[in-house]
């Protein structure tokens, strides 16, 4: 009986710890996403309006664990040099070459558009979902769980809520819808041609489309590269101004 017992705390364990089986998946879904202990990538960012007019940008990303991020903009001319640096949920910065300066991203403008995109910087710079969400299954298939988030009180959380949908092979999202403060839908992300690369899953191309402006930014990865050694010391104010 004892024996039993054991086998049975053992088997529900996760679930007690994190509170409900869609928060377990959640966490399976963040981990797959954070998996490489560091990663660096180049992406064309294509912006398109509802009229079909694009704009592309190249950017190139550092990221490290599941926190740092530091983003630079390689071209067109316009952007080149613009840098993006997270050190945290709570701390952003913005580096604007044509003014020599370094801001702090306020918390009221982290919903804002980054450089023109339909990512706000938020979006660009979460890589935690479990420290600001819990998840619920609203429905399962062969193929995918659908999770609606919702935030955790006192969290930092620009939405009222997201529905996501996780794939069962490889615990990645394939699509999140993000719902705002009047509970309506306002932008859909979209996660497609996953591949391993280095023994991770990873989308090669990302779409977040504004409904109600009907604009888009699609978000393709050129070339990427994990687990080469960053260090922390890339990731600070210093290297903002300098990293290309």
């Amino acid at each position: 009986m004892k024996k039993l017992m054991r086998i049975g705390v053992a088997l529900f364990l996760p679930i007690i710890l994190w509170g409900g089986t869609g928060d377990v998946i959640l966490k399976k879904a963040e981990d797959a996403m954070n998996a490489s202990k560091d990663r660096t990538a180049t992406m064309k960012l294509t912006l398109i309006d509802k009229d079909g007019d694009s704009k592309v940008r190249e950017i190139k990303m550092w990221q490290l664990g599941k926190e740092k991020r530091l983003i630079k903009f390689l071209s067109p001319a316009d952007v080149k040099g613009v840098g993006f640096l997270v050190l945290s949920d709570n701390e952003m910065y913005l580096y604007m070459p044509a003014f020599k300066k370094i801001r702090r991203i306020a918390s009221h403008v982290k919903n804002e558009s980054f450089m023109g995109t339909d990512f706000s910087y938020n979006d660009i710079g979460k890589c935690q979902y479990t420290k600001d969400f819990t998840a619920e299954i609203k429905e399962e298939t062969e193929e995918e769980y659908a999770l609606e988030l919702t935030p955790r009180p006192k969290s930092d959380v620009d939405y009222a809520k997201l529905i996501m949908c996780v794939d069962k092979a490889h615990y990645l999202p394939s699509k999140v819808e993000y719902y705002n403060k009047k509970g309506t839908r306002e932008k859909i992300m979209k996660n497609e041609n996953i591949e391993k690369i280095d023994g991770y899953w990873i989308p090669r191309e990302v779409t977040m489309k504004h409904l109600k402006t009907e604009h888009k930014t699609v978000m393709e990865l050129v070339n990427v590269v994990h687990d080469t050694g960053l260090e922390e010391s890339m990731f600070s104010k210093r290297m903002l101004k300098r990293a290309k």
